[in-house]
């Protein structure tokens, strides 16, 4: 019996050891945090991948802090991941660009590290192989031009914003800018194209959705004769919905006469709801599920020495009250 029994335990150590039993290599994706909507988009896309690629020697591996606010958790995951044997490459979306390029310095990894959904900044881009997600500046542009077309004439705005550091917010802020302004590159609008950002602005959320509902409430009461709000990442909408709805429903005439302009980032969750509801200009919308998909055959592609662009747009989806049923790309 004892001897059945050792060689039934040398059978299937000898089993896990074989190359059908062995751990497969890991295509990891790190995002800022896993208590965001947007992220969940981009996991259900790599869960895709790995299920119409069941036999192959990768997998996506997804993670993230559990808070997206969580910038040095974000960081530590990118360093462990970094240093897993398993790890083949390795996706990250910079919650704090800075942080994050340390982190991959420290690693100073041999396998191949891209971005996703948020770059690194310009001075750090050698550090990846390729940005895979949005065009971030076009879209805060695009944004731009729905508030500029409501409101021609300008008056003060106030944008929302994310983290400090995140590159992709800071890249939208700047298209959104740019096109009110008519010009490029300023830091702040003081007039130019008839606009005016308000003190207290631009408001960094951290991408907390009811803080940033609380601080568009506090705006309006400092600001009544306030034109637009410029959203640059979609928070208040898709994480904190009725909260932006019981703001804004008293002031959807005033949102539908162009009084007050709302434009903002991302159609997730509640977001084309509010939009069809009116309580929002215009929605300018990522495409998060494709970028998760994409992830893993770019990594492999970056594995396997081949040509990858840099960067790797993913393309916009526009929405406004009169277009929600049709503008989502299926």
């Amino acid at each position: 019996m004892k001897a059945w029994t050792l060689l039934a335990v040398a059978g299937l150590v000898a089993l896990s050891a074989s190359p059908a039993f062995a751990q497969k290599k890991q295509l990891v994706i790190v995002v800022k945090g896993l208590d965001n909507a947007f992220f969940e988009s981009i996991n259900q896309g790599c869960q895709k991948w790995n299920s119409e690629n069941a036999s192959s020697e990768y997998e996506c591996f997804y993670t993230g802090p559990a808070s997206t606010s969580d910038e040095a958790g974000e960081a530590q995951i990118v360093q462990d991941m970094l240093s897993k044997p398993t790890t083949a490459a390795i996706a990250i979306s910079p919650s704090n660009a800075p942080l994050i390029a340390n982190a991959i310095k420290s690693a100073n990894p041999t396998i191949p590290v891209m971005t996703l959904d948020a770059d690194l900044a310009k001075e750090d881009a050698g550090l990846r192989k390729t940005y895979l997600g949005t065009d971030n500046y076009l879209m805060g542009k695009r944004i731009g031009d729905y508030v500029k077309a409501a409101a021609p004439e300008g008056g003060k705005v106030c944008t929302i914003q994310g983290n400090p550091a995140a590159d992709n917010i800071l890249r939208r802020a700047q298209g959104f800018r740019d096109s009110l302004s008519g010009q490029e590159g300023l830091a702040t609008l003081a007039g130019e194209g008839g606009w005016t950002e308000v003190a207290g602005c631009p408001v960094f959320t951290n991408d907390d959705g009811v803080k940033g509902v609380q601080a568009m409430s506090d705006i309006l009461a400092a600001n009544p004769d306030l034109r637009a709000f410029g959203i640059m990442g979609g928070w208040p909408l898709f994480m904190a919905p009725q909260p932006y709805r019981d703001l804004f429903r008293p002031l959807a005439d005033k949102i539908a006469s162009n009084a007050l302009v709302i434009g903002a980032a991302d159609t997730i969750g509640d977001e084309v709801a509010i939009a069809k509801e009116g309580l929002v200009t215009a929605l300018v919308g990522q495409r998060p599920f494709e970028m998760g998909y994409l992830a893993p055959k770019t990594m492999i592609s970056l594995i396997n020495g081949e040509a990858v662009p840099d960067p790797v747009f993913t393309g916009l989806d526009e929405c406004t009250k009169d277009t929600v049923d049709t503008c989502i790309q299926k």
